[in-house]
């Protein structure tokens, strides 16, 4: 049975690949009955890189707790049954490439008439106006164009490459689950369900606050010349790393980091990170290292005269001290003397470690095909109505005929779509 805030809602979700399924399983995972509309063949990250047919890591990953129904959406019969269940559906998720909703008549539209109450929280890559607004798009392209590719600087040989994982699809998948309960409260107050649009185009833009503000008092003379080279750069085909060099010209960032960075240790790696003078004086009294750029009454000063020559030394020393001791040995000091540092992992390493187990963020579930999972768990909790995820994610099809009746077909209704193919 399940709990959690939002037992009681039920969510039809129409999506496929990341944002849309770690929406939903969220919604899932906080108690909602959320029942997954996918193609009778499945949806594609079903089929990427199978472990059995029609199961894969991917897929597994982004839909526990749901309920699967296999479908040709394309059929009226099958639309005339979303359509009954939108009568007492509360949400829609939807991720489909612009215009399939509307052919599908699954759109905004078309269930608000049948529905006024219902939450449709609908993700694009661009958003629903603009120039871009009919384009598809995946991370990759959105990582492109929204400058986090370019503001990371990974390369893959001599060309920009994108983050991993994909931090723009599984942003936007929060950011829907955050509108939707916005929106259910809203509901709650009014009476009222509405549309949401959900844009990976604007998570991208939003986890990049700092570097998307344009002070015009400082920023006015600095901007325009910088993309000026930029694009300047552009046409006569120079490197990415030329291009980055324009950008660091403009917008540097000071030598000398010893703060906030990751150094090798005797036996691995370890973080550390210091952002304010209380903690930066926390990491010299832990290390012993000096820093110049402390003044005598207390202050710091960022980049003072001549730093463009010490700060890397500094950082050289910092690097062989860092060296002559083990990850742990330099854990104890840094706990000791109240220095956010921690070792740096593969994620594998964190099945089994004491943190993740205490707080819920492994669990594991029992999966029809694919045996015992051992998963991430909500990465949340909540005192009075707890996430407790009930089961693993569901097997292509494994719920049609339970949600066809709820639907009120009997079963030779139910028996008479399979037959035409229109369910599995």
């Amino acid at each position: 049975m399940a709990s959690g805030p939002l037992s009681g809602v039920r969510v039809l979700e129409f999506s496929q690949i990341i944002a849309g399924p770690f929406c939903g399983q969220h919604l899932a995972d906080m108690g909602a009955d959320v029942i997954k509309f996918e193609p009778v063949e499945g949806e594609p990250w079903r089929v990427f890189n199978e472990l059995i047919p029609k199961e894969s890591r991917t897929f597994a990953s982004l839909n526990r707790g749901k309920r699967s129904v296999a479908m040709d959406m394309t059929r009226p019969e099958a639309q005339a049954v979303i359509h009954r269940l939108a009568r007492t559906a509360d949400v829609v998720v939807i991720n489909y490439r612009p215009g399939v909703a509307e052919q599908l008549k699954i759109d905004y539209d078309t269930l608000s008439a049948i529905n006024p109450r219902i939450i449709y929280c609908e993700n694009t890559a661009f958003g629903r106006h603009g120039p871009l607004a009919q384009r598809g798009g995946y991370d990759i392209v959105v990582q492109a164009m929204t400058g986090l590719m370019a503001g990371e600087g990974k390369m893959q040989g001599e060309v920009p490459t994108y983050i991993y994982p994909a931090v723009a699809d599984y942003a936007t998948g929060i950011q829907m689950t955050n509108a939707i309960c916005a929106a259910l409260f809203h509901r709650e107050r009014t009476g009222k369900g509405q549309r949401i649009d959900c844009t990976l185009m604007g998570t991208a833009l939003a986890m990049q606050t700092s570097q998307f503000t344009w002070i015009e008092a400082w920023d006015d003379e600095v901007f325009p010349q910088m993309l000026d080279e930029i694009r300047e750069a552009r046409l006569r085909k120079a490197s990415f790393a030329e291009q980055q060099a324009i950008h660091r010209k403009y917008r540097p960032v000071a030598p000398g980091n010893i703060y906030y960075r990751v150094f090798q240790t005797a036996d691995g790696f370890i973080a550390v990170g210091a952002l304010s003078d209380s903690l930066r004086r926390k990491v010299l009294a832990a290390t012993g290292l000096h820093d110049p750029r402390f003044k005598e009454d207390g202050t710091f000063e960022m980049n003072p005269e001549g730093w463009e020559e010490i700060g890397p030394k500094l950082v050289e020393e910092a690097e062989a001290l860092y060296r002559t001791k083990t990850t742990a040995e330099w854990g104890e000091i840094f706990e000791k003397h109240g220095v956010p540092a921690g070792p740096m992992y593969f994620v594998e390493e964190l099945f089994g470690h004491p943190q993740t187990e205490a707080n819920g963020l492994e669990i594991k579930v029992e999966h029809e095909l694919l045996g015992t999972m051992r998963m991430v768990g909500p990465p949340f909790q909540m005192s009075e109505s707890p996430l407790k995820p009930t089961k693993a994610s569901p097997v292509l099809g494994a719920d049609t005929d339970d949600v066809l009746a709820e639907a009120g077909l009997d079963a030779s209704e139910i028996a008479a779509m399979r037959e035409a193919g229109i369910v599995v």
